[in-house]
């Protein structure tokens, strides 16, 4: 038996801290440590990662003829364009979030393939490399090549597909839609005098006669009958019935005929590009005839649901109710608003961060990328 000294025997206190673990306070000076350990072999974003880096490779020549060949190395434009995938992923509110969180996040500093000793991006370098990449369009470019990436796949229809709109509200305050061509330099106060148009109840406005100080190119609007007005741009998707993807995103003012505009617009873009759509799904309001004459002019069968109740009839007929596939296109239609909702609550794109519509609409090929990769990945699985 070996006799413990008086002076080594442990107190109950220091045996029971023993026993849940000691927590050592005294930081190594230096320590191995592998980013690619740390992520779980089987994280979903490894393969969203997979399949952003193929896209990548194609589009060198175009970052190549973005940037100057002399003066500070910038950031990568690669960086840029994943870290844009990642806000929209993770619903990071603001690129200055993001920069703070890239500072200490391994999973994201992963994505970006940085070390662990580089320096965090600075938020105001951040944005204007974003601005250059707006600039090129490289959103767009992007997105068509996720588009092009699925169809490779076979994880895309080529024949049916489901076109559909929705509201995304302008950065802009309802104080800000004031009378168009007004001066703006007179004394005359209502309501708060530090702010003559805080209180505007009672007041006739519309459109016509006025527009927001702050975002002239967004439009009030409202969803529906009893709905409150906001000052919105319209956001338009075109996607296909196989698999759910998104095909095309267009963003536009919110006008009475922008959702049949768009959707018109966005069917010739993939004429151009050689996709042959055989059927076309969307709501009742759709359901005009120079609509629905648009679309069987180009042989397309309008599956558009009937508005029984507009002024006229309706446009869709017998010779499209009575087919099977016409209700096989109105039930999967509906699948279109889980597009609109992922990019509203997990997008962040509920409210534009920018403002006018071309803008908004460089911002927005992000977040469509982003929900394809998403679906391409668990498809993939």
């Amino acid at each position: 038996m070996k006799i413990v000294p008086h002076d080594k025997m442990l107190s109950i206190e220091s045996w029971e801290a023993l026993m849940r673990g000691l927590q050592d306070k005294q930081t190594n000076l230096w320590a191995v440590i592998s980013i690619e350990d740390r992520i779980p072999s089987d994280h979903p974003l490894r393969r969203i990662k997979e399949l952003a880096d193929q896209r990548l490779v194609e589009l060198s020549r175009v970052f190549n003829r973005m940037y100057s060949q002399v003066g500070r190395p910038s950031i990568a434009p690669e960086r840029v364009l994943k870290s844009l995938l990642l806000i929209a992923l993770y619903s990071v509110r603001s690129e200055r979030q993001f920069c703070e969180q890239l500072g200490y996040n391994l999973l994201f500093r992963w994505f970006l393939d940085m070390e662990l000793e580089e320096e965090s991006f600075d938020a105001t370098v951040f944005s204007k490399n974003r601005g250059r990449l707006m600039d090129h369009e490289v959103g767009r470019l992007f997105f068509d090549a996720v588009v092009k990436q699925a169809r490779e796949a076979k994880l895309m229809s080529d024949d049916h597909f489901t076109v559909d709109g929705t509201l995304i509200e302008a950065w802009a305050s309802l104080k800000s839609f004031r009378p168009k061509g007004e001066d703006r330099s007179g004394d005359k106060d209502q309501g708060d005098p530090g702010n003559r148009w805080v209180d505007f109840h009672g007041e006739k406005r519309s459109n016509d006669t006025h527009e927001s100080s702050t975002d002239p190119e967004s439009l009030l609007a409202k969803k529906g009958p009893g709905k409150e007005a906001k000052l919105c741009y319209g956001a338009h998707a075109l996607m296909e019935n196989r698999n759910g993807l998104l095909v095309d995103l267009k963003i536009t003012q919110a006008t009475g005929t922008a959702e049949r505009e768009a959707a018109q617009e966005m069917i010739k873009r993939q004429r151009r590009k050689g996709v042959r759509v055989k059927s076309l799904g969307a709501d009742k309001n759709y359901d005009t005839r120079g609509f629905v004459d648009f679309l069987r002019g180009r042989k397309i069968v309008p599956h558009v649901a009937a508005n029984t109740k507009r002024k006229g009839g309706s446009a869709i007929d017998g010779r499209t109710t009575r087919h099977q596939g016409y209700t096989i296109s109105q039930r999967i239609r509906k699948r279109i608003e889980e597009i609109f909702g992922w990019a509203k609550t997990v997008g962040g794109f509920r409210k534009t961060r920018y403002r006018g519509v071309d803008r908004s609409q460089l911002a927005c090929w992000w977040v469509g990328a982003a929900y394809n990769l998403l679906r391409m990945a668990k498809l993939a699985v």
